[in-house]
């Protein structure tokens, strides 16, 4: 019994230790996730800070903790935070030859988040993937695509690639393409897709719209109007004005024409 009781009590630092340091941990955990969104909600509560700044260190602050926290907890076995560092510190080649490419990302984080080449909530095409950006995390550029997919794009393929931000200036130019058939007058036609343009207020008076025959194709001749309108209209002038523009050459006698398809029969012999 004796012995039984001794070989429990030499387990007992063991287990001390063992809820130590899930005390520690929870409490550690808890902590960070609460410094985190502290930082994020003092960081965005100024309107000149954009929230991509918040975000990231938001994140930074959470992961700091957290690795102090997991030191901290190696220390109550016995392993002191030296060890640890000296031990990573020796391991870091390998360990950056095998994550070199997380470790890119890591760099292209911190890039995006200086540059800003998009911010949160703009419209972004990333090498060819389009969508709102909705987070941008140490490692990865979160999209959200106007059909409610969610696309993660690394960001060391963010940063290394071609960006088109649609949102980025307040303003943006609309090219509106009509065919109208070759009978038709094209000044009158010209007229009614300017008169239409600048009767919607959205539609700026500067730059001026401007309407011109761009194209003479094998069925139509093509004009083209050029208007400017806020990024935030854009979509719903084109498809409104589109409509109006429409409504009004069918109402003036304008054709828009169409394909059509003609069957040949062959003729019966005899």
């Amino acid at each position: 019994m004796e012995n039984v009781i001794e070989e429990l009590g030499a387990y007992t630092p063991l287990v001390i230790a063992t809820v130590k340091a899930l005390v520690v941990l929870i409490v550690g955990w808890t902590i960070a996730g609460f410094v985190g969104s502290f930082v994020r909600r003092q960081v965005n509560k100024h309107q000149r800070i954009d929230k991509t700044l918040g975000n990231f260190a938001a994140t930074v602050a959470t992961w700091a903790i957290r690795i102090m926290v997991l030191l901290a907890v190696l220390n109550l076995f016995g392993i002191e935070a030296t060890s640890v560092v000296a031990v990573l510190g020796a391991a870091t080649l390998a360990v950056g030859l095998a994550l070199q490419g997380t470790l890119a990302d890591l760099a292209a984080g911190i890039m995006l988040v200086i540059f800003r080449p998009y911010r949160l909530g703009q419209y972004v095409d990333i090498s060819g993937t389009s969508g709102t950006v909705t987070e941008i995390a140490l490692f990865f550029t979160e999209l959200t695509t106007p059909q409610n997919v969610q696309i993660i794009v690394p960001n060391g393929q963010a940063w290394g690639s071609v960006i088109t931000n649609y949102s980025a200036h307040d303003t943006r130019r609309l090219d509106l393409t009509f065919g109208i058939d070759y009978a038709d007058n094209a000044d009158t036609a010209m007229q009614i897709v300017l008169d239409q343009a600048r009767a919607d207020s959205r539609v700026m008076d500067e730059p001026e719209p401007w309407a011109r025959v761009t194209n003479l194709g094998s069925s139509s001749v093509d004009i083209t109007a050029r208007l400017w309108t806020s990024t935030d209209d854009f979509w719903n002038v084109k498809f409104e004005l589109t409509k109006a523009i429409k409504e009004e050459f069918d109402a003036k006698g304008i054709s828009i024409p169409f394909p059509h398809q003609v069957n040949v029969e062959p003729k019966k012999a005899g």
